[in-house]
């Protein structure tokens, strides 16, 4: 699933191509993705101006001239691309075409091979909606601070795992704790902390003789662990494994830089280690460490 990267990634490609296009119409080649669309999604979009295109934890939101926004999530495989001419003949798997108005042109000329916004999904796990009011969507509220904003920090990773007693890893990708972080770059900055991903979140909190949390010195070294990973990988265009590509069709290359993810049974990166990189299973998912630089 793209994280917080690859979906930067994408914003940024799109942001200069959609900026201030006027949305002719949309075309809805299936009535759902992950959930149906809204009935009146293609109506309502209609004549609307895109007027930016911003991110917030892994959805796309784009905001519309008539006060509407558009949110968009990537699920597994989604992705967008800009066509022009729009093909004659779309994939299999183009299943939501944004024709847009082309510059520079006046009247009816401006429909005349206008150019589109396409959205791919061969999974199908995205999803669109449409709102007006921020507060009132669903999708956003209780979201957590972003990872590489000012409002995440040491102060507030001890007031958020003070009480928790579950392993940090499951801890770091709630998004109402912080807010875009998945599971490859938590991997990532975990084993740069030389964190196990199993040890309790409350274990990096101290509390002194004054009853007061603070903390550990490992929680200092794994906000700079997230802030460094997450930098680095959006440097680098994000991380393709499987179908990650950014809009203008090309991968990202920070996979060739994975310390552990993915990395089950080889040494550990670190010269001075002899550990191997082991796989475990939290809440479903794969977390990759190395047991010797990350000891429980």
């Amino acid at each position: 699933m793209p994280e917080l990267p690859e979906v930067e990634t994408i914003r940024r490609g799109l942001a200069p191509l959609l900026t201030g296009k006027r949305i002719l119409k949309v075309d809805l080649r299936r009535p759902d993705l992950r959930f149906p669309f809204p009935r009146d999604f293609a109506q309502r979009l209609k004549g609307q101006t895109i007027l930016s295109v911003s991110r917030r934890a892994k959805y796309l939101l784009l905001a519309l001239s008539g006060g509407d926004t558009l949110l968009c999530h990537l699920g597994m495989t989604g992705n967008f691309r800009l066509a022009d001419p729009v093909p004659v003949s779309p994939g299999p798997h183009d299943h939501v075409i944004f024709h847009l108005e082309r510059d520079g042109l006046a009247g009816r000329d401006r429909h005349a091979s206008a150019p589109a916004l396409i959205y791919r999904d061969p999974r199908r796990f995205g999803f669109m909606e449409v709102f007006c009011d921020e507060g009132a969507c669903s999708r956003l509220s209780g979201l957590g601070p972003e990872p590489l904003g000012n409002g995440f920090s040491v102060a507030l990773l001890v007031e958020r795992f003070a009480c928790r007693r579950g392993p940090v890893k499951t801890a770091l990708l709630d998004q109402k704790l912080v807010a875009g972080l998945g599971n490859i770059y938590v991997c990532e900055a975990l084993f740069r902390a030389a964190i196990h991903p199993a040890t309790p979140a409350n274990q990096l909190v101290e509390k002194n003789r004054s009853g007061v949390f603070a903390p550990d010195p490992r929680l200092d070294r794994l906000v700079g662990a997230i802030r460094q990973v997450l930098e680095e990988a959006l440097a680098a265009g994000g991380s393709t494994l499987n179908d990650f590509r950014n809009v203008a069709g090309d991968g990202g290359y920070f996979q060739h830089r994975f310390a552990v993810y993915g990395r089950e049974g080889e040494p550990c990166p670190k010269a001075e280690c002899t550990g191997v990189v082991e796989r475990i299973v939290q809440s479903a998912r794969s977390s990759f460490c190395c047991p010797r630089c990350q000891s429980l």
